[in-house]
Parts: C-alpha cells; sequence; structure tokens
C-alpha cells in the first residue's frame, strides 16, 4: 500500500517538498452536484431568486475558492493557475457542477478543481436555501488530472 505523502518518517503532518520536481502543464476536472426540488431548479433557470443570479455568482465563488484554496487546506502549496472555469448544468432536480483548473506548476490541481466544486455548490446552497431547505449536496469527486512534460 503506497504511503500518505503528508506525513514525515514519525508521523507528523508535513508539507511535501515538491523543489525538485520539475514544472508541467497539468490539469485536473472536478464534479459534483446539488440536488433540489424542481421548482427551485426552475427558479434557478428563470434567473428566479431574489438573491440574484445564483449561477453567476456561484461561478465567481468557485473561481475564488480555487485561487484560495491554499489558505483553505493547510498542507496545499501555492500554485499560479494559469486557468480555473466552472460549468453547470441545470437538470429537473440538481444543478451539475463541473470546474476545470490547469496550472504550469511541480505539483497538481486536483485540490484547486475540488475546492471549486464545493464552493460552487455551498453558494448554490446559500442562494436557494430560503426556498429549499432538502437541498443536498452530493458526488464531489476527482474526474481527471494529467501532467503534460512542457517543450
Amino acid at each position: 500500500m503506497p504511503s500518505l505523502t503528508h506525513l514525515d518518517d514519525a508521523g507528523k503532518a508535513s508539507m511535501v517538498d515538491i523543489s525538485d520536481k520539475t514544472p508541467c502543464l497539468r490539469e485536473a476536472i472536478a464534479a459534483g452536484s446539488i440536488q433540489m426540488s424542481p421548482e427551485t431548479a426552475q427558479l434557478i433557470r428563470e434567473n428566479g431568486l431574489k438573491k440574484g443570479d445564483v449561477l453567476a455568482v456561484a461561478r465567481i465563488a468557485g473561481i475564488q475558492a480555487a485561487k484560495q484554496t491554499q489558505h483553505l487546506i493547510p498542507l496545499c502549496h501555492q500554485i499560479p493557475l494559469s486557468k480555473v472555469a466552472v460549468d453547470f448544468e441545470v437538470q429537473e432536480r440538481e444543478v451539475q457542477i463541473t470546474a476545470t483548473v490547469k496550472t504550469t506548476a511541480a505539483t497538481g490541481v486536483e485540490m484547486e478543481a475540488l475546492t471549486a466544486v464545493s464552493i460552487a455548490a455551498l453558494t448554490i446552497y446559500d442562494m436557494c436555501k430560503a426556498v429549499d431547505k432538502s437541498m443536498c449536496i452530493t458526488d464531489i469527486r476527482l474526474l481527471s488530472k494529467t501532467k503534460t512534460p512542457l517543450p
């Protein structure tokens, strides 16, 4: 079984040393969803909530969250992000959320993509909670991560 990378030889929490790693083009895609009533999904589609455009605010929140991951997850590295995209698909009883994050760095951006999805979902929850107390954030997961050597 592989060892945990964020533990030192004594079992204490430790930030991984990436100073010897070669920078590469890295991309991570994460997804999740927030389940809701059909009426709430319709209000989102029609931009009918009093707090404003739910998806526009959730998109900005997700992008901002990806950029702040180093402050939210204690052992994450500070990474210069070159792209953060947060996309939504409003379905009958849920909103599907996908985040794509890119960088050229010595470490990956999966935590940034997962954080973007999580905060986008929480923002949708916050903006819709007055009309739907039954919402459920679910299935937040990493879909893919890639590493491409630089020329």
